[in-house]
């Protein structure tokens, strides 16, 4: 009897690389010409990013910015969940970002529906924020995997531990 194998689906940020984009981020606005004397401001939380500015223009300016740093580092751009521009003190705005880690449980039952409709002979298994696929021949492990690329579920998945 041959031994199955199996493999998890996760959705991670890799907080070190992306603490390195906010950074690099924070520096070109102290550097830009566009910047100079403007309250802007860009910090990294837990879950989450803080940015602040003057204006709108200006607040978007960043984000764009952060968004180029983070594809230079291989950040998938869809972890961020920016939240509503709010009207801050002194006539400035911000705005909260949040950083999706994890698979929520609706995303997950979609990828699980969408394995099961390959009619592929593998099991599958919600783990907390993790998708769990198993199976006893390989090709039928890579065939998922190739389906899920080729899928649109929202949100970057990575698959990590085949075995």
């Amino acid at each position: 009897m041959a031994k199955d194998s199996s493999f998890d689906i996760v959705s991670q940020v890799n907080m070190q690389e992306m603490s390195n984009a906010v950074n690099q981020t924070e520096k070109e606005i102290s550097q830009r010409y566009d910047f100079r004397g403007s309250t802007a401001s860009i910090e990294l939380e837990e879950k989450s990013i803080k940015i602040a500015a003057e204006d709108d223009y200006k607040l978007n300016a960043i984000v764009d910015i952060l968004r180029a740093r983070m594809a230079k580092r291989g950040i998938p751009l869809r972890c961020l969940e920016p939240g509503k521009i709010e009207d801050a003190a002194k006539g400035t705005v911000r705005q909260s970002i949040n950083i999706v880690q994890g698979i929520s449980k609706e995303k997950a039952k979609a990828i699980i529906a969408a394995i099961k409709a390959t009619k592929l002979k593998v099991n599958t298994q919600m783990q907390g924020d993790q998708v769990r696929v198993s199976g006893a021949k390989k090709d039928d492990l890579q065939a998922v995997i190739q389906t899920l690329k080729a899928g649109d579920f929202g949100i970057d998945l990575q698959f990590i531990n085949m075995r």
